[in-house]
């Protein structure tokens, strides 16, 4: 009886791991941050190194440049930006987070004079004349959250340039303090919940994209005629640690208000529905298998493996 039971719980052990893997997708490139097998729809990394690691959606090209602030520390890239000329406007900031880089060596960045200066690596005449955002009644929204960078006085400053920000309303950024922390919008509790799953014991790497729609069909109005307004934000990550990679996304309507605090589950998709939505395609430098495993998933599986 006591074998019988043994092989009865070496079953149950085996048919838990089995389920387990079904939730995640392993890959080779586990001690980088950059893909090293094949990827049939990888960045061209010739010019730009930083277009090959993990967190970069496939650049669009034609008149969208990216922009990659870098810090000079042992970090180097800080976080990127594709910025498009045209419409100027982001598409999407994407950055690492982990513990250590969630780790808090500074305080949020203030000044009296330029609280959100000009991106140094973008061209005069490739960003507005004025910041549209100031004096709109919009707030200025990160997209790389400054409380993500507080690691270092340089991280942070750079999560202050214009180019890193997109016109929110206080009440989706989370800025409305009439409300308690717990009810503030679903906005404000997602990055809490980067920075939460991000800093677990158990994350080795949390690559994250975020924007907001700049297409004409996806945007509220412009501010001042010139200044784009998103009709939806989103949120791309794909989590690395021990069993491989899984990834979620969320896509969240940009509105003044919410009637009802609903849980962040109502917001998942998978990553293949978000890159309908968005036309971006995110994880471009994955091997393919394994791009197709974690974008694919059912979204009630990416649900169950987030704890959502």
């Amino acid at each position: 009886m006591k074998r019988l039971f043994n092989y009865r719980f070496l079953l149950l052990l085996v048919g838990y791991a089995l389920c387990i893997s079904l939730l995640y997708s392993c890959s080779k490139d586990d001690d980088n941050d950059t893909a090293d097998t094949y990827s049939s729809n990888s960045n061209d990394t010739n010019e730009e190194p930083a277009l090959g690691r993990l967190e970069m959606p496939r650049v669009k090209g034609g008149n969208s440049v990216v922009l990659v602030h870098k810090t000079n520390d042992s970090y180097d890239v800080n976080y990127c930006v594709e910025w498009d000329k045209d419409k100027k406007a982001q598409r999407w900031s994407a950055y690492q987070l982990n513990s250590a880089l969630c780790a808090h060596n500074t305080t949020r960045y203030k000044s009296d004079d330029n609280q959100y200066p000009n991106d140094p690596l973008i061209h005069t005449a490739d960003r507005l004349s004025e910041d549209y955002i100031y004096g709109s009644g919009f707030d200025h929204g990160h997209l790389c959250p400054s409380a993500d960078r507080l690691y270092s006085y340089m991280a942070n400053y750079q999560t202050f340039f214009l180019t890193n920000m997109q016109p929110q309303y206080s009440n989706f950024n989370g800025s409305n303090k009439n409300a308690s922390v717990n009810e503030r919008s679903p906005w404000y509790r997602l990055e809490g919940q980067v920075r939460s799953w991000a800093n677990s014991t158990t994350t080795e790497m949390l690559y994250v994209v975020k924007g907001g729609t700049i297409e004409d069909h996806q945007i509220i109005k412009r501010i001042g005629g010139k200044l784009i307004v998103p009709k939806y934000f989103f949120v791309a990550l794909l989590l690395k640690n021990e069993q491989g990679y899984k990834a979620v996304g969320f896509w969240m309507e940009h509105v003044d208000s919410y009637a009802e605090k609903l849980p962040l589950a109502n917001y998942a998709v998978n990553i293949r529905q978000l890159e309908r939505l968005t036309g971006i395609d995110f994880f471009c430098n994955l091997p393919d298998d394994t791009e197709e495993h974690v974008e694919t998933l059912p979204i009630e599986n990416v649900k169950r493996a987030w704890g959502l």
